[in-house]
């Protein structure tokens, strides 16, 4: 993946949060990560090689050619890596523009981006991102979208938003931009992952748009500040968008399109793909209805695409500090959670439910009753249920 050879102008003060990375880690990792002609991969195999980014910088012409996929060029590029990255300007940069470098290896880096073979060694980020983001779903489509896909992103970006999911996007004109917009007019988390440097946002007309997601979200790149988009970096950064959302929602993609490279790749890493249908006359929408007749979850409303996520793995902490295990869990009232939270993974007695949670027996019973239509609890008999 090669990368542009222009460099930004500043000078190398870290940012607050980038203080907790030691600088010369930080400083050696952008250095060789912004070199033209090594992307993820590469990058990958030179630090099994050497073990660090400094080994690799240091490494001789010799060494390097030991490593698969590096030829003169690249063994040059490296050698010579001063002269073609100003590693202390992209710094200072960031600094000017409240930009932070997130390492692979720190805590503030999406720990879902770790699932990818090819995960970007540093992320450069504009806003705040929070271990709450993990539960977050991509909403992607065409960029030439009609009022129908406009009005359908809106509306389920504006409900997952509301229902407390991070919406991820791309950033671009159409599909992309209503999702956004649709999680900020809920007061939502959002985030538009970039395929170009964070200061060359394009399209230009959502300068604005990348600003307020910054302010309630991350405006997030893999790209130097200064890199231009090119059509090849956007397939690459479809795969962060993938990677970052437990599921990617399709809604109007024609027979090509980026949306549906975007759905592939999330299916190749495990991710949930779901598809809202279209008019079966309207073009924009043949690549999503192929993507409905080829096993993809049909989804209609926000309650759908929740159950489609259906239990996670890993739980993650809200700002509230609770353990969420469903996301169908958010769209809970307050006596359906104390409910919920009286009732264990294991055979728990409705006895003892209704004893824990304070309640009386028959607003239990009728929660009970709930949660199980939720797919968040099961019955096991009739005395006794569990959490799923």
């Amino acid at each position: 993946m090669d990368r542009s050879d222009n460099d930004v102008a500043v000078r190398t003060t870290l940012t607050p949060r980038q203080e907790s990375a030691p600088p010369a880690e930080l400083f050696q990792t952008l250095r060789l990560s912004m070199l033209p002609g090594i992307g993820p991969r590469t990058l990958r195999l030179l630090l099994e090689r050497f073990g660090t980014p400094a080994d690799v910088l240091a490494a001789s012409g010799e060494q390097l050619a030991t490593v698969t996929g590096v030829g003169p060029k690249l063994i040059h590029r490296i050698r010579t890596a001063d002269h073609h990255v100003d590693a202390a300007r992209i710094l200072a940069w960031c600094q000017k523009h409240d930009v932070d470098l997130l390492l692979e290896a720190s805590g503030a880096y999406p720990a879902s981006l770790r699932d990818l073979h090819d995960a970007p060694p540093l992320l450069f980020s504009r806003g705040t991102i929070e271990s709450a983001d993990q539960l977050a779903v991509a909403i992607v489509g065409t960029r030439h979208a009609t009022s129908y896909g406009t009005r359908q992103a809106d509306r389920l970006a504006y409900g997952l938003a509301k229902a407390g999911v991070t919406v991820v996007s791309g950033l671009a004109r159409g599909i992309d931009a209503a999702a956004h917009e649709g999680a900020l007019s809920a007061g939502g988390r959002t985030i538009a992952v970039l395929g170009g440097g964070l200061g060359q946002i394009y399209p230009t007309e959502h300068v604005g748009l990348a600003d307020a997601i910054a302010a309630d979200g991350a405006v997030v790149s893999e790209y130097r500040p200064d890199a231009k988009p090119r059509g090849g970096m956007f397939p690459q950064r479809n795969r962060l968008i993938a990677a970052m959302s437990l599921a990617t929602l399709v809604i109007e993609a024609p027979d090509r399109s980026g949306a549906l490279i975007t759905a592939r790749l999330a299916g190749e890493i495990g991710r949930d793909v779901l598809a809202l249908p279209g008019p079966v006359t309207s073009r924009a929408s043949r690549g999503v209805n192929q993507l409905i007749r080829e096993g993809a979850t049909l989804v209609q409303t926000v309650d759908d695409i929740l159950e489609a996520i259906g239990p996670m793995g890993r739980g993650i902490v809200t700002e509230d500090d609770r353990q969420v295990r469903n996301p169908a869990e958010l769209k809970l009232n307050d006596l359906e959670r104390q409910v919920l939270d009286a009732i264990e993974s294991a055979s728990t007695p409705i006895d003892q439910v209704i004893a824990s949670s304070g309640l009386a027996a028959h607003q239990v019973m009728a929660t009970i009753s709930v949660l199980e239509m939720r797919k968040l609890i099961r019955r096991i008999s009739g005395q006794y249920v569990s959490r799923i």
